[in-house]
């Protein structure tokens, strides 16, 4: 079976400090989790309360961002970087994180542990589906990137990405049918939902600050984090380069790779390392003249990743 971590290379890393860099600090991941529905609920009630046409467009951005943010840390959770406790982390991380985004981590483990297994090859799911799709053919200019980009608002674009994401859960899922117990707290979490929603007179809202968020700027900041680690001016030909690290903005991290999901490279070597320590990481792997030399690095997602994704 093919890898793709640091066990492939021959890298002079301090084994000590990255020892360091592999410890959980769930609170760390717990408040994270908190603090992004605070920021959507609140936004929500902020919006609703004053609304006006411009503070529900600035609300969808917010409210698409942190459900990309949760669904980073349900990423963190799939490699067991949440709770030592993996069934109770499984079933925090699924409440919290994934059935609110309509999908679980038993879908999704299995396609992500392959994606890392088999990367930018045809085994790879992740990979098996995007070749060949318009939106994934790159060089491309920045008016066609922007223009697919922007083509996410009219809730069309996201709903075909829905379809996709379970397409490409299924290639990897299909042969392990859930039983009726693992089925049960997706059941009860969703039943429970629609009970509250139902009390509370609250669809109409549902329906403006989740639904549409969800099949706009979500999978709107999903297509740009997924062109970004493993698309555009990437050489393939090392293990360094096979997806980039981007470095960026404040702004750019709140709206498009949150909870350090920029530094992607280091996540691929090392898989095992929380989002929290991955600037320690890059910094440790950066003092390597092997890995600074030859590691794909970009600053900025506007304007170092778009003069990459351009022609």
């Amino acid at each position: 079976m093919a890898t793709h971590t640091a066990r492939d290379l021959d890298l002079n890393i301090d084994k000590a400090r990255l020892k360091e860099l592999y410890a959980t600090t769930p609170y760390r991941h717990a408040v994270a989790m908190a603090t992004n529905w605070f920021i959507i609920l609140g936004t929500a009630y902020l919006t609703a309360t004053y609304f006006h046409p411009l503070l529900y467009i600035l609300a969808i951005l917010i409210i698409g961002a942190r459900m990309h943010a949760l669904a980073i840390l349900m990423h963190d959770a799939t490699h067991f970087r949440f709770l030592k406790n993996r069934k109770l982390s499984d079933l925090l991380t699924n409440i919290f994180c994934m059935y609110p985004l309509f999908s679980s981590l038993d879908k999704y483990r299995p396609n992500h542990l392959k994606h890392h297994q088999h990367l930018n090859t045809d085994d790879d799911p992740d990979w098996f589906v995007k070749i060949g799709r318009k939106d994934f053919e790159f060089p491309k200019s920045k008016q066609e990137f922007l223009l697919t980009v922007f083509s996410y608002f009219t809730l069309v674009k996201g709903f075909q990405d829905a379809i996709w994401f379970l397409k490409r859960f299924n290639i990897v899922s299909s042969k392990k049918p859930q039983s009726f117990n693992q089925k049960l707290p997706k059941m009860i979490f969703y039943i429970i939902a629609i009970v509250l929603i139902s009390v509370l007179g609250i669809w109409k809202e549902f329906a403006l600050y989740w639904v549409i968020p969800y099949f706009s700027t979500f999978f709107m900041f999903q297509y740009i984090r997924s062109v970004a680690e493993h698309f555009g001016e990437l050489e393939y030909d090392h293990l360094l380069t096979n997806t980039r690290t981007i470095k960026m903005s404040w702004i750019e991290r709140f709206f498009l790779a949150p909870h350090n999901v920029g530094y992607h490279l280091e996540h691929h070597l090392y898989p095992g390392v929380p989002y929290y320590h991955l600037p320690a990481l890059h910094n440790l792997l950066m003092s390597l003249p092997e890995y600074k030399h030859k590691a794909h690095v970009t600053h900025g997602f506007w304007q170092g990743l778009m003069n990459e994704l351009g022609r």
